[in-house]
């Protein structure tokens, strides 16, 4: 969005405007001197983004997954390990 000629605090103040106001969309363009499509555009990539930060299921928690199964990979490998030993000296133990 860097090629906008709108500043970018301006998109946000006027996103703001649409969110808070009880006035329509196109009047509030008006009142902004901005295109009504324009302006709507601007309210629905916020909406995006805003959904996208509060949804739990991003980034953040595919990398946290893909960590936790590493580990729980590399602790069953471990528990089979202790489980061979722990029968090995058990047969020892026995003889």
């Amino acid at each position: 969005m860097s090629g906008s000629k709108y500043p970018e605090q301006f998109r946000k103040d006027a996103v703001d405007m649409v969110r808070c106001s009880d006035r329509p969309l196109a009047q509030v363009a008006r009142e902004l001197g901005v295109n009504h499509e324009t302006l709507r555009l601007w309210v629905k990539n916020a909406d995006r983004a805003d959904a996208a930060a509060a949804d739990p299921t991003t980034a953040g928690l595919a990398d946290e997954v893909r960590q936790l199964r590493k580990q729980v990979a590399e602790l069953e490998l471990e528990k089979e390990i202790l489980r061979k030993a722990a029968a090995y000296f058990a047969k020892e133990m026995g003889r």
